[in-house]
């Protein structure tokens, strides 16, 4: 007598893996938008970190004009500080690049035109969140800041 298995037994295994698979792999992709998240928190994060500091350099030197841009220079969204007259300081934002968006389908990175960066979310989760240096007023602020209303904005934030 031989010893196999049987064709219920065999099916059984395929559609126990069929179970786990489904599971599985929506939650994968679910944690790719989660880690692009986590990326773009951690870039709204070192931005403002930025602007602190550059606040505080401005203020040691006596010069109390607000940042106004940060000059996207085709590598990233986020190159060097606006110095209060749309010039350039030369000051670096950020060491790293930035991700910005080639084009209007991509996902996941910075689409820069100042004082506005906008972040577009990540397709599992769709959106965007724009990020500005103004006040609601229009003024110059120097703060990297969304409308906290947004369901993305608080994604991005908290």
């Amino acid at each position: 007598m031989k010893k196999a298995f049987t064709m219920v037994e065999l099916i059984m295994v395929i559609v126990v893996i069929g179970i786990l698979a489904s599971i599985a792999v929506p939650r994968l992709v679910a944690t790719r938008d989660d880690a692009e998240i986590a990326k773009a928190t951690a870039t709204v994060a070192s931005v403002r970190a930025a602007l602190s500091t550059e606040r505080q350099l401005r203020v040691l030197r006596g010069d109390f004009a607000p940042v106004d841009s940060l000059n996207a220079d085709g590598n990233g969204a986020f190159s060097t500080f606006g110095n209060g007259a749309g010039g350039d300081t030369g000051r670096t934002v950020l060491e790293g690049s930035v991700a910005a968006c080639a084009n209007a389908a991509d996902t996941g990175c910075w689409a820069a035109a100042a004082p506005t960066y906008t972040y577009r979310m990540p397709t599992g989760v769709g959106g965007t969140v724009a990020f500005s240096l103004q006040d609601a007023g229009g003024n110059y602020d120097g703060r990297f800041t969304c409308d906290t209303d947004d369901e993305n904005c608080q994604k991005l934030t908290q």
